[in-house]
């Protein structure tokens, strides 16, 4: 296990990008732009790289001892010493079982969705109590403009008229 755990961390280490000399004076490293010691950001680093190989190892193991379990017949098992499996028929029924709950979860995800939209002749669709009109400031040149509601009698006059 270690080994596997060292080499994925050498597999990291080689593939990261080497920063040239001239990268180097115009742009920031990748290691300055990262926040130190930050459980949170969402940057590649080789502590999650090892993570998901050893992840990766477990499944392929566990969906192994599964495969195992459901094509040796029960008599071969027993011959091992190996003789507190479930029943055979856990085999089908588990992933069955998992497609159901999920087909479940899909349909009634979609249902509360469904729930929760306006009708489509709602007013609640073109305003709500929150938009109110606010003043327009004009950002510096070229900046990107303050996000606000746009009334529907103005996106009606850009669009058809």
């Amino acid at each position: 296990m270690l080994f596997c755990i060292s080499v994925s961390y050498c597999v990291a280490r080689f593939f990261q990008p080497e920063v040239s000399s001239f990268s180097k004076r115009n742009h920031p490293t990748r290691k300055s732009m990262m926040v130190e010691n930050s459980p949170n950001s969402p940057s590649p680093l080789p502590e999650r790289a090892i993570y998901g190989f050893v992840l990766f190892l477990a499944s392929q193991f566990g969906f192994f001892l599964f495969c195992l379990w459901a094509y040796v017949p029960a008599e071969w098992l027993a011959l091992l010493g190996l003789t507190y499996w479930p029943q055979k028929y856990w085999v089908l029924a588990v992933p069955v079982y998992l497609l159901v709950a999920l087909v479940v979860c899909v349909v009634v995800l979609f249902g509360v969705n469904m729930m929760a939209t306006a009708p489509l002749d709602s007013v609640d669709n073109i305003t709500d109590p929150y938009a109110r009109r606010q003043p327009r400031h004009e950002g510096p040149e070229g900046g990107i403009p303050r996000l606000e509601d746009v009334p529907i009698s103005e996106v009606n006059r850009k669009f058809f008229l």
